[in-house]
């Protein structure tokens, strides 16, 4: 079975070093780029294209927010899920509206990520337990 082609969009280089790391302990799941802003998601997809985009709302140039429409419009099977430190409703609305197919907060990311992973590849929606918690 192939790997499940994983690409990071976060404008923290830590975060996406430790996102790399907790979705490497899965061997069924490989990390294929990071980028550090919407644009330069836009350009790695234009060459690539992954399974999945884990996508962070709030960068600069183009932010996740924005981004979550135009690779749907673009590459309508990409899975993406939002990890954010956004809490409020309002943006999971949003996100879930643009096309996101899971929503995941920073805070409690060590503990769902995987599940929130496998629960998109299932066809699943994913909701971080916080947002309603």
């Amino acid at each position: 079975m192939s790997k499940y082609r994983i690409m990071l969009a976060d404008d923290h280089v830590l975060m996406r070093e430790g996102l790399k790391r907790l979705i490497q302990e899965d061997r069924n799941l490989k990390v294929v780029g990071e980028a550090c802003d919407g644009v330069e998601l836009l350009e790695l997809l234009e060459d690539s294209t992954p399974d999945m985009v884990i996508l962070d709302l709030s960068m600069p140039r183009l932010p996740g927010s924005e981004a979550i429409g135009l690779i749907k419009g673009l590459y309508p099977k990409v899975k993406i899920l939002i990890l954010t430190m956004h809490k409020n409703k309002d943006y999971l609305y949003q996100a879930m509206e643009k096309g996101a197919d899971g929503y995941v907060i920073k805070e409690d990311a060590h503990d769902v990520l995987h599940a929130a992973i496998a629960a998109i590849r299932r066809g699943e929606t994913f909701i971080s337990p916080l947002i309603f918690g």
